[in-house]
């Protein structure tokens, strides 16, 4: 069965809104558009591009799929090539014209598409798309989450976990790298259940056991 890995960039406070340019999401009028780039490093890039490692689709939103497809076909290099031959699923609530090749629409069943998708293809990536990772965030409907952390905090924006986010726990399935920036990349995967809680009056925290 296949994979869906979830790639987002976020600041410190969980803002994963517009983090490539100025234009890219001004929604409610988003005063930081652009602030992953003057941050951005070689070692981030080398894990962008190792984490791509086995793509072999992309689920994309229907605002990032159009970024994607304005710029993605116009460039060259090892990410442009691979994205313009992959296959592309976007999620919309409305009826798209995709004009990027290997571009098609998914259903709103999410639950339903992401299992014929799983079937379909091995390793599919959802990047950027922030509604649509809220959503497969909620419903549990992924098996890795990969946040790059930067040390940046913006006060407001869309962010991964938004007040009210299900309540969920991860694993961080190998040890955190930081960049020379700060960047800090996180490899998560999802456990079964709701988050645990205790009591730390109860735990005696100068046992050295």
């Amino acid at each position: 069965m296949g994979r869906i890995h979830i790639d987002l960039f976020t600041t410190l406070d969980g803002v994963a809104q517009a983090p490539g340019g100025p234009d890219e999401d001004p929604e409610a009028r988003f005063p930081f558009g652009g602030w992953q780039a003057p941050l951005f490093d070689d070692l981030v890039g080398q894990q962008i591009d190792a984490g791509m490692a086995g793509m072999d689709a992309l689920l994309l939103g229907r605002k990032t799929y159009d970024i994607f497809a304005a710029y993605w076909p116009h460039q060259q290099g090892h990410i442009a090539t691979l994205f313009n031959s992959l296959p592309k699923y976007v999620a919309s609530r409305g009826s798209p014209t995709l004009d990027w090749a290997l571009a098609r629409p998914i259903g709103t069943d999410l639950p339903n598409e992401v299992a014929a998708l799983r079937a379909r293809h091995e390793h599919v990536h959802v990047i950027g798309s922030i509604d649509l990772c809220q959503t497969l965030l909620g419903h549990s409907l992924f098996d890795h989450l990969t946040l790059w952390v930067y040390p940046i905090v913006l006060g407001t924006g869309k962010k991964v976990f938004p007040t009210g986010a299900a309540p969920a726990s991860l694993h961080l399935d190998q040890p955190a790298v930081t960049s020379p920036s700060g960047t800090v990349l996180l490899r998560y995967s999802p456990l079964p259940g709701r988050p645990r809680t205790g009591d730390m009056t109860k735990t005696n925290v100068d046992d050295p056991r």
